[in-house]
Order: C-alpha cells, then structure tokens, then sequence
C-alpha cells in the first residue's frame, strides 16, 4: 500500500488497463487530477516498476504510459477489491461468471501442488 496506496495512483492503473496511453489521455481518464500530481504519480509508478515510459515524440519530448507485468499483477488486486466493495453495496453487480452467471469468488491456489486452498486457516508461511 506504501507503494501504491494513494487514490491517484490505482486510478491512473486502473486506466492503463486497457493498454498504453498518452499523458492527455490520462489526464482525461483520470477526472479531477492536476497535471502536476499526475507527473508526479507516473514517476512515483515508475520508480516502483509498476508503470514503464515509452517515448513517441523526440521534440517535444512526450511519452505514453503502459503497464509493467507487476503493474499487471496489481490489476488483479485491484478487481479483487472492487469487487469486494460491489458486494457491499446495493448498487453495484459483483463479478460473475460469463458462461452461467455465477458470483465468481476468489481462491488461493498453489501451483505447484495444483490445490485449491479453502482453509482460511490454512497454515500460511512466508520465506524471508
């Protein structure tokens, strides 16, 4: 959260999902942000890998923004809280399954054993 946790920075993610855009493109998408906080925000998402700068315009200098894979990465976190807070409210329609229309429910999943882990008390470990 220290890294990403400020409301500007997930908005200007949540943005990029769609694929790479321009600064004005951001500043529009993003409603309500000053164009220099949104500077600020891309290269803090820089600095933190999140967010990669590509140049498409030599003079002036201008660039367009895509996400890295551990911006992509995030993407999931944030759909995993959006669609928590649409569960607790009545306005708004969780995630659902395309084929039958199921509530979609996230699940903690080890790869290598190929195991669904329902347990919430599972025994979690962490490699320091």
């Amino acid at each position: 959260m220290e890294r990403v946790g400020d409301r500007w920075s997930l908005l200007i993610v949540e943005a990029l999902l769609d694929g790479p855009r321009r600064f004005n493109d951001l500043a529009e998408a993003v409603s309500g942000i000053a164009p220099n906080i949104l500077t600020d925000r891309l290269r803090r998402l820089e600095r933190e890998g999140v967010v990669v700068a590509r140049p498409y315009q030599d003079r002036p200098p201008r660039m367009d923004y895509t996400l890295t894979a551990a911006g992509r990465d995030l993407a999931g976190a944030l759909r995993l809280l959006a669609d928590w807070g649409a569960r607790r409210s009545p306005d708004a329609e969780p995630l659902r399954h395309g084929l039958c229309g199921t509530p979609l429910e996230a699940r903690w999943f080890c790869p290598t054993c190929t195991t669904v882990v329902d347990d919430p008390a599972a025994e979690e470990t962490r490699s320091l």
